[in-house]
């Protein structure tokens, strides 16, 4: 079977699909954890090997750069409805995937191997982490499902270039 363009097209925005949700997931969960655990409860800053007014410097550029990867996302989203081409459930997965991806990498290279803060400064901070690490991989292995499953015979838009 040949490759056509319009086979090539489809499986390009299929993964852009998956690509802007991925963007808007990593941005959200680093927005919720910047938002929640580090203004809210004050549990850490983005880096605490140093003063808490280098803590809140890098708080504010951690929160510039998940504003960032969610912008991008919805112009990919944006671009993506514009063409006709939009998945919600291949989009919903990609953010799902992002999502858990951030929290993941987060709560093992920032907590663990880099040590640039923990989740929260605890004696039994391993709770907190089993946690952590637990729901990240619960997001990403839904949004794996979502993307992976396949597409019903019903819905078989054409992209537009």
């Amino acid at each position: 079977m040949r490759n056509t363009p319009t086979d090539a097209a489809a499986r390009r925005y299929r993964a852009r699909n998956v690509w802007s949700g991925v963007l808007f997931g990593v941005g959200a969960a680093a927005f919720v954890d910047e938002a929640v655990f580090h203004q809210l409860l004050h549990w850490h800053h983005f880096y605490d090997l140093s003063t808490t007014e280098v803590g809140l410097v890098s708080d504010g550029f951690f929160h510039a750069l998940s504003w960032f990867a969610t912008i991008a996302g919805l112009f990919l989203l944006a671009d993506l409805r514009r063409r006709r081409s939009l998945d919600w459930r291949r989009w919903s997965g990609g953010a799902l995937i992002g999502a858990g991806a951030f929290q993941l990498y987060d709560g093992t290279v920032h907590h663990k191997l880099l040590g640039i803060h923990e989740i929260r400064y605890v004696e039994d901070v391993w709770i907190y982490d089993l946690v952590w690490n637990g729901v990240a991989v619960v997001l990403a292995v839904a949004g794996v499902v979502l993307v992976a499953r396949p597409r019903r015979a019903s819905s078989t838009e054409v992209p537009t270039a």
